[in-house]
């Protein structure tokens, strides 16, 4: 019996749309991140990108537990002396709450080639229009 790999020649790529309202951060990102990878599939194979695209809408009406608003932090540096930056979940929500939603699926993804290849295909929005209509994404049902 012979190991299937998957290849770019024998990949099939969908499209889906998640809408994120009332959904809690951490557990939409695994969901979409299985789907991203190409976990759900039966031919998987872990070193080639065999997953889908992923269109996530309404980011700005995303969850968080508990006193994560306040308590959650996002660092970035610009590379100079004091050039740390801190910002609180609630002050990132009310700038780019698609920028949230990107960090915590990109932390779940792999790193180096092929976690930037697959971030490419992940598409989040803050608001309820998108505009990927032309590829005629199917709507995927998260369990939580």
């Amino acid at each position: 019996m012979k190991t299937y790999m998957a290849n770019e020649a024998t990949i099939e790529r969908k499209w889906f749309v998640v809408d994120a309202a009332g959904q809690r951060l951490g557990r939409l990102a695994t969901e979409v991140v299985t789907v991203l990878r190409g976990k759900h599939k039966p031919t998987f194979t872990p070193h080639v990108d065999c997953g889908d695209y992923v269109i996530i809408i309404n980011a700005e009406k995303i969850e968080l537990t508990g006193n994560k608003w306040e308590d959650k932090k996002y660092y970035s540096h610009s590379h100079y002396r004091g050039g740390l930056r801190t910002r609180t979940a609630k002050e990132m929500m009310a700038d780019r709450p698609e920028r949230m939603v990107e960090l915590a699926i990109k932390g779940m993804l792999p790193t180096g080639r092929l976690g930037r290849q697959l971030y490419r295909k992940l598409f989040v929005y803050a608001g309820s229009e998108h505009q990927h209509a032309a590829q005629q994404p199917s709507v995927m049902v998260l369990k939580g």
